[in-house]
């Protein structure tokens, strides 16, 4: 079964400095038939004006990817961590027992635009850990690049649950067959670009949810970037 989750579906809060979708609950956006999809429990797609960001504040227990699609982002966090996170940069920041961080647009003039993800993971109070890894779009042109995973798959980051996360970029008219193992289920979120699946079209935000299926084919329109989550 592929359930096609349109972008203009997802729950949006426009703060002034903030502008953000969230395809699953999150804050004041509440659908109970969108409550996450197996360990993905968010998925905010969010864009920060110049200089702003967010406070510090807390995290306990959850893997956090923060993926940047465009711009650059400034995080600082209890850890001893400074860093800032370019477009094509990939954060983890396992949360544990505790940890709090900040994250602000590191540009004074520029909008950043990035995808912040939450991942239930598979233990609690274990020690904050934290990752940032740069992949080239050679890297994912037209395959799947693992950007993180339970075993640090490939040179991926490591995460502490049973999900590996790939990142393609597939340009006009190339496709890619994403398999799908028996008895697990697959996320893709189009972050950028557009794609083509059997005859429908996915824009950026589209979300497809995969179960019971063998494999699923992409086809770039237009220069799509793509997460797929492939998880237990």
């Amino acid at each position: 079964m592929i359930t096609i989750r349109r972008a203009n579906e997802r729950g949006h809060a426009e703060h002034g400095w903030l502008n953000t979708y969230h395809t699953f609950s999150f804050n004041t956006y509440y659908d109970e038939n969108h409550m996450g999809f197996r360990a993905l429990r968010v998925l905010n797609d969010d864009r920060v004006q110049p200089g702003r960001g967010f406070g510090s504040h807390p995290h306990q227990d959850m893997e956090i990817i923060t993926y940047v699609l465009e711009g650059a982002l400034e995080h600082k966090d209890s850890m001893g961590h400074g860093s800032v996170i370019h477009s094509g940069d990939v954060q983890i920041m396992s949360a544990g027992k505790g940890v709090v961080h900040s994250e602000k647009n590191a540009s004074p003039r520029e909008a950043v635009h990035f995808l912040q993800i939450w991942i239930v993971p598979d233990e609690k109070g274990a020690e904050p850990s934290y990752a940032q890894i740069r992949f080239s779009r050679a890297d994912k042109l037209g395959k799947l690049c693992p950007i993180a995973s339970k075993n640090g798959l490939d040179g991926s980051a490591s995460i502490r649950q049973d999900v590996n996360v790939y990142a393609t970029i597939l340009e006009q008219n190339i496709s890619l067959t994403v398999p799908v193992i028996s008895g697990r289920h697959l996320w893709i979120h189009v972050a950028q670009g557009e794609a083509q699946f059997g005859n429908s079209i996915l824009l950026a935000g589209d979300g497809l949810a995969v179960s019971g299926e063998t494999e699923v084919q992409l086809t770039g329109i237009d220069d799509a970037e793509i997460l797929v989550f492939d998880l237990a």
